[in-house]
């Protein structure tokens, strides 16, 4: 198994896990502080965005997506998900952020000082990377919240949404009641298909986006998209949906289901490192200041600190955890 470390053979000072926006700046503040770093990711740079709809437009301006102290130009009030994407790149390429794509992180072993990080690339091969210390940067959108109802396998249902055109004449069920099953409700119906939203509670959320709650609510009004509120899909078949609504059980004819059922981190890979977490909401143990976790040289950032409470940190405050991460490293 080969050993990856600097040409000299020691060591990288700092091993980033993500190489999303918040773990390309922690990478690229690690390395404007004379630290030398690298990111490894099981997908492409920023594979999050990557996946989110392809004509996504995001809820902030561009000015609190930056980071490196790179500005992001954009001719619109609020940035597209493909100008994200070209953003990331081009500050990844300006720092020459060494990043490792498609390099699953197997598990890590060692200690503070001398972390051996086990890699595995897409093609099964293994490898490994040396580092004194590791950031965990993860996020949260590869994992979704399954329903764990019967059907849910089918290759009909999916947990994410990109683009409305393949579903042009279908029937369609979105379940959930935020701002991603809105969303995916609206474009779809736009493009053709006929959809059903799907709901456990009495209305749409009330987070859902002020210029987007309006437009579904009417849809809904009018009957454009069809709702069952207070309801649950607790069956999937090839040809239907099976739903318990208020009036009872109702079937509905259905080709492809959209499970907008949010996303969680991957609690089970921290544990494997040793973190520890408290309370309901599985809040990370990490020290506020330092980003630093109960594990010595292990530190985390990004939406994984704030444990299964998923709303509370976007790339607009988790971008900081970059210069936060470099003072703390610097310190020691």
């Amino acid at each position: 198994m080969p050993v990856h470390g600097e040409a000299d053979g020691r060591p990288f000072d700092l091993l980033v896990i993500g190489a999303g926006p918040t773990g390309l700046a922690c990478a690229i503040e690690a390395q404007r502080a004379g630290l030398r770093v690298v990111s490894v990711d099981k997908g492409c740079v920023c594979n999050s965005l990557y996946h989110y709809p392809s004509h996504m437009t995001f809820f902030t301006t561009s000015e609190l997506l930056e980071i490196g102290d790179i500005p992001f130009p954009s001719p619109n009030p609020k940035p597209t998900r493909n100008e994200a994407l070209e953003y990331y790149r081009h500050v990844a390429a300006f720092y020459k952020v060494d990043v490792r794509q498609y390099q699953h992180v197997d598990r890590v072993e060692g200690s503070d000082g001398n972390f051996s990080v086990q890699i595995v690339d897409r093609f099964g091969r293994a490898g490994t990377l040396r580092a004194r210390k590791l950031v965990v940067a993860t996020g949260y959108y590869d994992l979704p919240n399954y329903l764990k109802i019967p059907g849910e396998e089918l290759s009909k249902v999916h947990h994410y949404y990109d683009d409305p055109h393949p579903y042009f004449g279908t029937d369609v069920v979105v379940i959930g009641g935020k701002n991603s099953a809105a969303i995916a409700s609206l474009e779809l119906w736009r493009l053709g298909a006929r959809v059903t939203l799907i709901h456990r509670d009495g209305e749409m959320h009330r987070h859902v986006k002020y210029w987007i709650k309006p437009d579904i609510e009417n849809r809904i009004k009018n009957g454009e998209i069809r709702a069952r509120f207070r309801s649950n899909v607790v069956e999937i078949t090839p040809d239907t949906v099976v739903v318990e609504t208020p009036d009872g059980r109702e079937i509905l004819r259905n080709n492809f289901v959209f499970a907008m059922t949010g996303y969680r981190p991957d609690f089970h890979f921290l544990e494997n490192m040793g973190v520890r977490f408290e309370g309901a909401d599985c809040l990370p143990v990490c020290d506020p200041e330092s980003l630093e976790s109960n594990v010595s040289g292990i530190y985390l950032a990004g939406v994984i600190v704030a444990g299964s409470r998923t709303n509370e940190i976007f790339i607009e405050n988790g971008r900081f955890h970059g210069k936060q991460l470099a003072r703390s490293l610097t310190k020691k």
